[in-house]
């Protein structure tokens, strides 16, 4: 265990669940991630995640991570969405496989790819199981995912059993950037009981009581990303979320 998953398994016993801010370098500019991922921080978020689903534009990405690295004192943690996704300056990697995908190539062929560039950049590796919930999101779409119906809870908890047995840490269950909804709090709950690591849960969360439950279900993390982009006054819907999880501990 790496001293950035230390930190968040650290920080979840402290303070409860955390928050996690995704920031997709193909939308936003670097001053523009400069100044969000500042923001945050002062709001309570635990880390910065930094990728997307297609993250074709890899020098742009690496620019947006050195920047960031400069700019902030919470880890930065790449979530690629291909190889391209694997740049160097960040804290750590959300090293993952789609566990539902249909393409071979999301399962272990880009892991087998990108592993050597983790090693070269000296990025700390999280074993992840990126499970996507729903369809009709760009995740689901680009990573050819078999998505898991909303209302079929013990399908995920059986691919989370599975990644357990396998090794992984984390499990990241996604309904994807701009879902329409977002995980229901029974299948968190559902996971939680047979999965004894760490829970990500990202994907439709804009309010605080949708936030709440999650956690209350047993999410260590929650990850907002979309509505900081698109929604007016996000940042205060942010702070929110923040302040209703921050004392949610297990």
């Amino acid at each position: 265990m790496g001293k950035v998953e230390q930190y968040l398994q650290a920080t979840r016993k402290k303070k409860g669940a955390l928050l996690f801010v995704l920031i997709d370098s193909e939308v936003s500019k670097i001053k523009e991630s400069i100044k969000l991922a500042r923001e945050v921080e002062k709001i309570g978020a635990s880390a910065i995640l930094v990728g997307g689903s297609s993250a074709v534009d890899q020098l742009e990405m690496a620019q947006v991570v050195k920047s960031l690295k400069k700019s902030i004192k919470i880890p930065i943690i790449l979530f690629p969405g291909n190889v391209t996704g694997v740049v160097p300056s960040a804290d750590a990697i959300l090293f993952s496989s789609l566990m539902n995908s249909e393409n071979p190539y999301y399962i272990t062929q880009a892991q087998a790819l990108g592993a050597p560039n983790v090693l070269k950049f000296g990025l700390e590796p999280l074993p992840t199981a990126y499970i996507i919930i729903g369809e009709g999101t760009t995740a689901w779409f680009v990573g050819a995912a078999k998505g898991i119906p909303f209302d079929k809870p013990n399908i995920a908890a059986a691919y989370c059993l599975a990644a357990q047995f396998l090794g992984m840490r984390f499990v990241y269950l996604e309904a994807g950037s701009g879902a329409k909804e977002s995980v229901r709090p029974q299948m968190v709950a559902t996971v939680r009981k047979l999965f004894k690591g760490f829970i990500i849960v990202g994907g439709g969360i804009r309010d605080s009581k949708t936030a709440t439950e999650l956690v209350k279900a047993g999410a260590d993390a929650l990850v907002i990303g979309t509505m900081l982009e698109k929604e007016k006054g996000s940042l205060k819907k942010l702070g929110e979320i923040a302040n209703s999880i921050k004392n949610l501990k297990k």
